[in-house]
């Protein structure tokens, strides 16, 4: 799980912000919104960030998106381009570093790890596990002399001398050192865990512009446990839809939906395709799947606008239903649906609440609603926000 995610200089966020998973003393929904990853440490599955459009929401799952694919990323050439964005509107901070940082748990150990990097090159990557309370070095990577230099802590890391060298000479100045292991068959303790965990336990973003429809056919096409699942969930949203099918064509899986309906000769079903399906029905058909793989996988799922062609009931529902499953899977999610905070301590946590807003600069900010003092004489959040108490509503 996701302990807390740090960017600096990427797209509009031009200060250092940081979201964190961890949850207040507050033990409001303690035993299915909150996991106990380690003695102690108690973190959210899930954080939802309300602001104006353009406010920096869709960035800051864009920057976790960035991190994610640079992991494994490997470039044409060594004159790449990282396709990192920097704040660009600024005249000093295009020529400045971008920084990520990233504490998660997996495999029962914490790790740390950190990126600066610029268009260019990587100018510093660290990866650190914690065997107490002080963090222990596992590999630092910097740019010496126009290459990169890799250090394993030896205390740690037993690394054969011969694949050290390899990985510093497949590793090129715009990749991550991750990329650079890929291309070696060799295990390297606690690294491989990270590795793992990135690869396997991550999501890519679901946007508004992605339904995931073609990945949830692909999904449902030899998954019974999972065909079941979408057709009681559909069926329980409202839809008529009383089963799910897919087939599997040369070079496509198509995805056909029974519908069951009752008119003047009685009940009948009646077998549609997938272009036939409402967006609202495609959305919900694939976001369910990713949910589902999420919980069944333990895994970080960003959702942009969740409440995208959806009925706002249906949105709550689906929140209800992710938290009804025991997991250590954690959502992502922005949202325009401010009734949502209507819900806060009914449905969600106070601390599961984020805030973005833009200044005048065009740099975004990142705060938690816990931030605010005096939330228990607060009698509805959403009119609060309406009125501006927590900022982040558009300026007209």
């Amino acid at each position: 799980m996701i302990q807390e995610f740090t960017v600096k200089n990427f797209r509009s966020f031009k200060d250092k912000v940081t979201l964190s998973f961890e949850a207040t003393k507050d033990t409001t929904f303690e035993s299915s919104h909150v996991v106990e990853v380690a003695p102690g440490v108690r973190l959210l599955r899930l954080a939802l960030v309300f602001g104006a459009n353009a406010s920096g929401k869709s960035n800051l799952l864009a920057a976790f998106d960035y991190l994610r694919n640079f992991w494994f990323h490997q470039p044409a050439d060594l004159y790449a381009p990282t396709e990192s964005i920097p704040f660009l509107l600024d005249k000093v901070t295009p020529q400045e570093p971008t920084e990520f940082g990233l504490k998660f748990y997996t495999a029962g150990k914490k790790y740390w790890y950190v990126l600066v990097l610029d268009t260019h090159r990587v100018i510093s990557e660290k990866l650190y596990f914690y065997k107490s309370a002080q963090p222990t070095l596992l590999f630092s990577r910097s740019f010496e002399n126009g290459q990169s230099v890799i250090r394993f802590n030896p205390s740690v890391i037993k690394i054969d001398a011969t694949v050290s060298r390899e990985i510093a000479l497949r590793c090129l100045p715009n990749m991550s050192f991750f990329a650079a292991k890929k291309m070696i068959n060799y295990s390297l303790p606690h690294i491989n865990d990270a590795s793992d965990w990135m690869r396997k336990r991550t999501h890519q973003i679901i946007d508004p512009g992605n339904t995931m429809f073609d990945s949830a056919g692909k999904m449902a096409l030899n998954n019974d446990a999972l065909k079941k699942y979408l057709v009681d969930f559909m069926h329980r949203a409202d839809f008529n839809i009383t089963d799910i099918s897919a087939e599997k064509y040369a070079c496509d899986v198509r995805t056909y939906f029974e519908h069951t309906v009752k008119n003047s000769r009685g009940t009948e079903k009646y077998i549609l395709s997938n272009e036939l399906q409402s967006l609202g029905t495609q959305r919900t058909f694939g976001i369910e799947t990713a949910i589902y793989s999420a919980i069944l996988n333990n895994e970080f799922l960003p959702i942009d606008e969740i409440e995208s062609s959806l009925h706002p009931d249906l949105t709550e529902f689906i929140l209800e239903q992710f938290f009804k499953s025991e997991s250590r899977s954690q959502l992502l999610v922005t949202t325009h649906y401010d009734p949502l905070l209507g819900s806060v301590d009914d449905l969600i946590r106070k601390d599961s609440v984020w805030f973005t807003e833009k200044g005048e600069d065009g740099c975004s900010d990142l705060y938690s609603l816990v931030e605010f003092k005096g939330l228990r004489k607060i009698k509805s959040f959403q009119k609060s926000y309406r009125n501006g108490a927590f900022g982040a509503v558009p300026n007209i």
